[in-house]
């Protein structure tokens, strides 16, 4: 999917400091001043014209893929 821009999933937020693992795997540590909006664990920001920005479409895409692979884990 090409949404104009590169992909950080949010790993953890420490004081003003947003954790993100980029789609190679690489920790990347950005600014919580160049990103917009409130980002959460699990959110899925794009980089776009030097600010991230919240894709919230991507975010409920990738929420429901996690949570539908892990439906039926523990059943037996």
């Amino acid at each position: 999917m090409d949404v104009g821009g590169k992909i950080y999933i949010v790993d953890r937020l420490e004081g003003n400091v947003v954790v993100c693992e980029a789609e190679d795997g690489k920790m990347k540590n950005i600014s919580l001043e160049v990103v917009k909006g409130n980002p959460k664990e699990g959110d899925v920001l794009v980089l776009r014209n030097s600010t991230y920005q919240i894709d919230i479409e991507m975010t409920l895409k990738r929420k429901k893929e996690i949570k539908d692979l892990m439906k039926g884990m523990w059943d037996e």
